[in-house]
């Protein structure tokens, strides 16, 4: 549904060097894919991973509070844990992947494994203490997978295309937790230990999960290159790729140069400087250039199709050059051991004005995002649910991130990714005035799940999809990993607070405090937002 067929280009006459315009736009019998294949597997793996997760999530508040007997202050605690101790670790997750030279897969599934082994472990935690040291290591293990799995999804879609991307990853993520509360309910109700059931249960899911991504997903060297492919426009296009880029001039007698990262093609023009592709921090391209073979092929390129690379004061080195003749003039040379990120470098992405707004911006709207579980316990208090149903109040949540996701993406794509993000935290403020209000009934539940699912639906991959394009792609897990990082520690202080509040004042004050703090934040997001649209930058910080 969302992957473009992509169909061989029948092979063409030579004809004259085409112009830059003609040089962007996609050849006939050629369509760009809209979603690479590794977003759909990691969709998958998200998809499964939230059946499990979401079936101990949903019956979780009710476990605690109503099983257990904490009070709002203890359940705010454990769930500030839940949510905001993955903080701790995302950074590390980041930068991990990012040095290990593309292990963001195998990062990632650390981190779905830790999770997954942490499932039965809740049924033998009975206690404050245990539960939370329980919880803690479940969300270590998200917060090493999210920031590498994001990145993979990053890495193999296209500029142009990365709200899509992330917001069909999150609409298939968001399928998940739609049938894990589902499923948490049915075990409910036809088991007699029914709580101990849902964490057995969901231990088996999760197992299946991270089986799914170790067969089925490719590593991140591999994702960048499917992304080169994804974005190819036709035969004679350049295609990009993580260590250098390849020319494949049409026509007759025209030289094949060798994927390198510095060399020059002896011709009519030449190319010089470290090669680099659109997301590369090593080098840049210039606008123009030419290239000529026996077939006297020469002319000016730019956009998508331009290969002639300057590095600034930067020699020229010898590249491996095949005629069509079969004749060598030059020798083959090897890609420059690229230098290994390092944490400093990724801290020092902060630097960069557009990421460092977006992660301000991100840390202050999760100040006043009030957790699920408080949302569906208020749910629950205005309108009496009783306990058996509480499990399905998290599918309305789910069900409109799940229509939206996509729609508010591409949106997203089109008009601007901050003015999408921004308008969530707005809906999600008028579900705040909604359950302030007197409106009672199933209308009005309705209309808090409506709009509390299309808050995450703009904000959760459109935030990724913004950060993601002021992120060089040696360091996309450590940019992405510090956004990440300063919304959850923000959401779980937030958790914190809101328990307090709720404990000391009453849940209407608390809430009331929450709706006027995000106002205030929403304001000075909107004061603080990117100076510029943000683009795929180069060069390491």
């Amino acid at each position: 549904m969302y992957v473009a067929d992509s169909r061989a280009v029948a092979p063409e006459a030579p004809a004259t060097t085409p112009s830059a315009d003609s040089a962007a736009r996609p050849r006939a019998g050629r369509r760009r894919a809209a979603v690479a294949p590794t977003v759909l597997a990691l969709g998958t793996v998200s998809l499964i991973t939230d059946v499990s997760s979401e079936m101990v999530t949903a019956v979780l508040p009710l476990y605690l509070v109503a099983g257990l007997g904490l009070s709002p202050l203890g359940f705010g605690l454990l769930d500030g844990i839940y949510n905001g101790f993955s903080a701790l670790v995302r950074l590390v997750g980041g930068h991990l992947a990012d040095r290990g030279g593309g292990r963001h897969k195998w990062v990632a599934g650390a981190g779905y494994a830790l999770s997954a082994a942490c499932k039965p472990l809740l049924l033998v935690a009975q206690t404050l203490t245990p539960i939370g040291l329980v919880l803690a290591a479940d969300r270590t293990g998200k917060g090493l997978r999210t920031a590498p799995r994001d990145a993979l999804i990053s890495l193999s879609s296209t500029p142009e295309n990365r709200g899509r991307a992330f917001g069909v990853h999150r609409a298939m993520d968001t399928a998940g937790a739609l049938l894990g509360p589902l499923v948490a309910f049915l075990i409910l109700r036809a088991t007699v230990d029914g709580y101990d059931a849902v964490f057995m249960v969901s231990f088996c899911v999760a197992v299946v999960g991270v089986l799914v991504l170790v067969l089925f997903v490719p590593g991140g060297a591999a994702a960048q290159a499917g992304a080169a492919r994804v974005s190819d426009t036709g035969a004679g296009a350049v295609r990009p790729s993580g260590t250098g880029a390849g020319v494949r001039p049409s026509g007759t007698g025209a030289c094949d140069v060798r994927p390198s990262d510095t060399g020059a093609c002896a011709g009519s023009g030449a190319l010089s400087g470290p090669a680099s592709d659109s997301g590369s921090a090593y080098g840049s391209r210039s606008g123009a250039g030419s290239k000529s073979g026996s077939g006297s092929e020469s002319g000016a390129e730019s956009g998508a199709e331009s290969e002639s690379v300057a590095g600034a004061g930067a020699p020229p080195g010898p590249a491996g050059l095949e005629c069509a003749n079969g004749a060598d003039t030059g020798a083959p040379a090897g890609p420059a051991p690229a230098p290994r990120p390092t944490l400093r470098a990724a801290l020092a992405l902060l630097h960069r004005p557009e990421l460092r707004r977006i992660a301000v911006c991100a840390l202050l709207l999760g100040l006043a995002t009030v957790s699920d579980s408080f949302v569906f316990l208020l749910l629950q208090r205005r309108l009496g649910v009783p306990d058996r149903w509480f499990a399905l109040l998290p599918l309305g949540t789910a069900a409109a991130f799940l229509l939206l996701a996509v729609p508010l993406g591409r949106l997203a794509d089109r008009t601007g990714r901050w003015r999408v993000f921004v308008g969530g935290h707005g809906a999600l403020l008028l579900a705040y005035a909604l359950l302030l209000s007197s409106w009672q009934g199933t209308a009005a539940a309705c209309a808090v799940l409506l709009l509390h699912g299309g808050f995450y639906a703009a904000t959760d991959g459109v935030l990724m999809a913004a950060a993601s394009d002021s992120v060089p792609s040696e360091l996309r897990s450590s940019g992405l990993a510090l956004v990440q990082t300063g919304q959850a520690l923000a959401r779980f202080v937030c958790s914190l607070g809101f328990g307090a509040a709720w404990t000391a004042w009453g849940d209407r004050t608390a809430l009331t405090a929450s709706a006027v703090l995000l106002a205030l934040c929403a304001v000075l997001a909107l004061g603080l937002r990117p100076i510029r649209p943000s683009v795929p930058s180069e060069g390491l910080v």
